[in-house]
């Protein structure tokens, strides 16, 4: 079946809705999605949304959060994209408040605001509340409010329809065919422009808050296509993950006061950053976790650091922090009223992806050559503003900033873009894709490749890395790959064919795990979210540089040739320099 629309956007979270948004005024556009929308991962966002608002925090300007997200970044992000981000950050979140999202609040009814890790007024001199919230489902109710607005204006929605291949010939996205879940059978949808807000890549690994959707899809489609994927070694573990389980625990709740503990009771946080203690960067937290599980210091002698809110009182956590609460007690048996959470690092945020411009349009070398009627927006794009490392709450801002960019700058370019002519192979790779699956008897079991995945990448190329532990991690990807070749599913049906669309998901992680762990092992230093034990120290003469990893003939080819675009703002603190909190 064949779909026509002005613009495809594949993915319904925030940076999706929030473009569809835009379109919707004045075109026809379609939302593709694995999930009904509202369900997107967007919506297990908790903590806030960053803007320098001032309602707390008066003194606060853009200039602090600039400079705290170029430093928290470990200076690998493009300063041009962050001013532009923190410039517009205000604007985005009161359009939000517009539309009806229900922020907490302050006794004079202003949005309410909180601290988060690494966010500083003054360049640094002291922590600043600039987190947007709404008690601790902020991404939640963001999302609930675009999607009202998204059917105000008259979007199209396709829930659950796996995305399989882009259509792109000679520069130029034509768009993509879908498998659809529910019925079976594939669809191509085709126009004048394609979207991309897929999301992350965290299941990748074993121990992650992401959703099991986020299998990094927009990146293998990418990928597969001949386009390169930017800065995927650098991965952010977010330090306070349900023990196990990895369910987000937000740095809320350490933004309330909540305090790391380990074996001894000890806020260990005075050793490693004694200034902003637990709201140091989401990078130096999680390693100092480890730091402190690997030398022995962990709760009971397992791979666990406590969180103990409980001083915090009743009242405060069931009005500030009621779902971690209730999370808590649900997967952790825990009270936290009254007694601490059991906590890890857990695989959170990507920080690379699809290589793009502060305009969204999708680049295609290092010489940022644009791609035509490409686009991407959100945790699948690597716009650079977060460099190598993110903080808290720029997440929910880029997807809604860029997301609201996206949705612009496709209005302004599409009526200049003709509609495509679908070439006669349009669904070729996605027909082959499902034939291979549904056919093959190999006997490989889709699970048993997953887990081994998700387990020695945790391992071999999680919070600590090492040249040793990325190249068996690197041979045991390879053999991964090599056994997809061999799997079987049982089911071979067409309606909700869970082990069909698991396989097809698998497939997507084995593409790009490789790129996160070349990119690990070429980049010799240490720097935000990628830390490798036998090169500790930053090196800015050979790495300050962002990677691009381009698939050929099976294998990655990496370069770091695209430069970082640094402004020389008027603070010295701009310039890269030690990290110190």
């Amino acid at each position: 079946m064949i779909h026509r629309h002005d613009v495809i956007i594949i993915g319904a979270g925030l940076a999706g809705s929030r473009a569809a948004v835009e379109i919707g005024k004045v075109a026809d556009v379609a939302v593709l999605s694995k999930v009904y929308p509202s369900r997107s991962h967007s919506g297990a966002a908790q903590g806030g949304v960053a803007a320098s608002l001032g309602n707390i925090s008066v003194t606060d300007r853009w200039e602090f959060h600039m400079f705290d997200t170029v430093k928290g970044s470990d200076y690998l992000g493009d300063q041009d994209a962050i001013e532009l981000m923190v410039r517009e950050a205000p604007e985005t979140v009161i359009e939000m408040e517009h539309w009806g999202c229900p922020f907490s609040r302050t006794e004079e009814g202003k949005i309410a605001q909180r601290k988060f890790g690494g966010h500083t007024l003054e360049f640094g001199r002291e922590a600043a509340l600039r987190a947007c919230y709404s008690a601790d489902f902020t991404g939640h109710v963001l999302l609930h409010t675009l999607h009202e607005q998204c059917l105000k204006h008259n979007v199209n929605f396709y829930s659950e329809f796996q995305v399989l291949s882009l259509i792109f010939r000679d520069g130029r996205a034509i768009g993509v065919v879908a498998w659809d879940m529910v019925h079976g059978g594939l669809h191509t949808f085709y126009g004048r422009a394609v979207m991309f807000g897929t999301g992350g890549y965290g299941r990748a690994f074993k121990i992650t808050s992401n959703a099991h959707a986020n299998t990094g899809d927009g990146l293998a489609l990418v990928s597969r296509i001949g386009l390169p994927i930017q800065d995927m070694e650098f991965v952010q573990f977010h330090p306070t993950g349900l023990y196990k389980s990895g369910i987000l625990v937000t740095e809320g709740a350490r933004g309330e006061g909540g305090h790391l503990k380990n074996s001894e009771g000890r806020r260990f946080m005075e050793d490693y950053a004694p200034t902003l203690m637990e709201l140091a960067p989401r990078d130096m937290v999680a390693r100092a976790m480890q730091q402190e599980i690997d030398e022995g210091r962990g709760i009971d002698g397992e791979d666990k650091i406590h969180l103990d809110v409980s001083h915090l009182g009743e009242q405060r956590l069931m009005e500030r922090l009621p779902q971690i609460t209730e999370l808590a007690m649900n997967f952790a048996g825990v009270d936290p009223r009254v007694e601490p959470i059991p906590i890890q690092p857990t695989a959170h945020y990507s920080m690379g992806g699809i290589p793009a411009n502060e305009n969204t349009r999708v680049t295609m070398d290092a010489n940022r050559t644009e791609a035509v009627g490409l686009y991407a927006a959100g945790e699948c794009s690597c716009i650079s503003v977060h460099g190598a490392n993110r903080l808290g709450t720029n997440s929910l801002l880029e997807a809604l900033l860029f997301g609201r960019r996206a949705g612009k700058q496709i209005v302004e370019d599409v009526h200049d873009l003709e509609f495509p002519n679908l070439p006669p192979d349009y669904e070729d790779a996605a027909r082959g894709e499902i034939e291979f699956i549904r056919n093959n008897r190999g006997g490989e079991k889709v699970g048993t490749l997953r887990g081994e995945l998700q387990d020695s990448m945790m391992i071999d190329c999680g919070v600590f890395r090492t040249k040793e532990q990325l190249q068996k991690q690197k041979e045991k990807v390879a053999e991964l790959a090599d056994r997809f070749r061999h799997i079987q599913i049982d089911d071979n049906g067409d309606q909700f064919n869970t082990d069909l669309l698991e396989a097809i998901e698998l497939g997507h992680l084995l593409d790009f795990s490789g790129a996160i762990v070349e990119g690990a092992l070429l980049r010799e230093e240490s720097r935000g979210g990628h830390y490798r034990k036998d090169f500790p120290k930053r090196d800015d003469d050979k790495f300050l540089r962002h990677t691009l990893a381009w698939k050929r003939n099976g294998d990655w080819e990496l370069t770091f040739e695209k430069e970082v675009v640094l402004k020389g703002v008027s603070h010295p603190g701009f310039e890269p320099k030690e990290r110190k909190y």
